[in-house]
């Protein structure tokens, strides 16, 4: 055993080209690392990851346990189960054949990257982004293009900076409504303002990340419905995680063009295969049953929302928006990195986390530093908890 253990030790592993530098996201490494501190016997709140604390409605887990016992447990369709598959496309008023069912809206978008991108194509990203967009463009080979987009600008992307971003490797714009981090939602007006942009060049498709679609705190458009003329190149992403708290059952879903959904059910089909036969049923049964929940639950966020916000902006070196929707507050925290001496957000949340307990995303994570992320998808005990602790840690730091 002991020279098989040295034999292996002079083995040297090299990483494919492809994912040389790709790593867990931070935002995954900060809750982990808030884990191990746990264990460690440290009282440590976490506000780093976007789960919603609200159980799967017992409907659903009824829906997945009726599943089981009836048999549904032998591979489904590689694409999703025609009940899903219809259920989707008739809320979405679209064909079974424009809708892929998939391990969760991450697995849409990696493959819809890997069903379209060749060595270098341009991925146009406005940031703040959800943090996988990036190294899911990579690792499909393809060049994220990234557009700040400031708090001054209500982080939206702009149909002057749209235009002037594209190139003729241009595949994609990636557009995230409600937004991860951010909470911004784009009218429909501004839909239509980017649209009339991408009208003049055809090459260049779109993906509306809309997953956060019923976390919505003003009038919420999806692109499709706002911009319809850009149907056939339009690539909508959605799925049950974060509306019914089912972030663990794993099931998202990709409408769009049908000969976009087969090459994506290609790549599907060699990675793995259909989704969990028993979670879709679920997914049914949330798609299809009592939709009074996500009102009751959308008014506790928005109580969440204008707590974290109003404790925020008290602290005074530091500047919160109220976001439009989903469940993250993204303030600006330069004016607590300058008066605390920290030389970039990172510093300043890995010493919130030593300090005060407490841990929160850097912006840098999702393309906008100056910035943090705070997840409010958490109870109202720990929110003013936590909220209390940043409050006297930022106070001892800079006063």
């Amino acid at each position: 055993m002991l020279q098989a253990e040295r034999k292996m030790e002079t083995v040297s592993f090299k990483r494919a080209s492809r994912i040389a530098a790709l790593e867990i996201s931070e935002i995954v490494q900060l809750a982990e690392r808030a884990t191990v501190l746990r264990g460690k016997g440290r009282d440590v709140l976490s506000f780093a990851t976007g789960e919603p604390d609200f159980p799967t409605p017992p409907h659903v887990i009824d829906a997945a346990h009726q599943a089981a016992v009836a048999g549904k447990t032998r591979y489904p369709a590689t694409v999703g189960t025609p009940e899903l598959r219809n259920a989707i496309a008739s809320k979405n008023k679209v064909s079974a054949a424009e809708v892929i069912v998939s391990t969760g809206a991450k697995q849409v978008l990696a493959n819809a990257m890997l069903a379209t991108l060749g060595p270098g194509d341009e991925v146009i990203m406005p940031a703040p982004y959800w943090t996988s967009y990036s190294d899911i463009v990579k690792m499909a080979e393809g060049k994220p293009v990234v557009i700040a987009c400031s708090m001054a600008e209500n982080f939206k992307l702009s149909p002057e900076r749209l235009e002037a971003a594209i190139t003729p490797r241009t595949r994609w714009l990636m557009l995230n409504s409600p937004s991860n981090p951010s909470g911004a939602i784009y009218s429909a007006e501004e839909i239509k303002a980017l649209a009339a942009v991408l009208t003049r060049y055809t090459h260049v498709w779109v993906i509306a990340d809309e997953i956060y679609e019923h976390l919505n705190f003003v009038d919420f458009h999806s692109f499709s419905s706002a911009a319809p003329e850009m149907a056939e190149r339009t690539l909508t992403v959605n799925g049950v995680s974060k509306a019914y708290s089912m972030t663990g059952w794993r099931i998202g879903w990709g409408i769009g063009p049908v000969a976009l959904i087969k090459a994506m059910g290609a790549v599907q089909g060699q990675v793995t295969s259909g989704a969990c036969s028993i979670a879709q049923s679920a997914a049914y049964s949330a798609l299809t049953g009592d939709q009074a929940l996500l009102n009751t639950r959308r008014e506790a966020l928005i109580a969440r929302r204008d707590k974290v916000v109003g404790a925020l902006n008290a602290i005074g070196v530091i500047k919160c928006p109220s976001p439009d929707g989903a469940f993250y507050a993204f303030p600006n925290i330069e004016g607590a990195m300058k008066a605390g001496g920290f030389a970039s957000d990172a510093d300043f949340c890995a010493w919130l986390l030593d300090e005060a307990g407490v841990a929160i995303v850097p912006g840098r994570a999702f393309g906008l530093p100056g910035h943090a992320r705070l997840s409010f998808a958490y109870s109202d005990v720990e929110l003013d908890a936590g909220l209390k602790r940043i409050a006297a840690a930022v106070a001892s730091r800079t006063n």
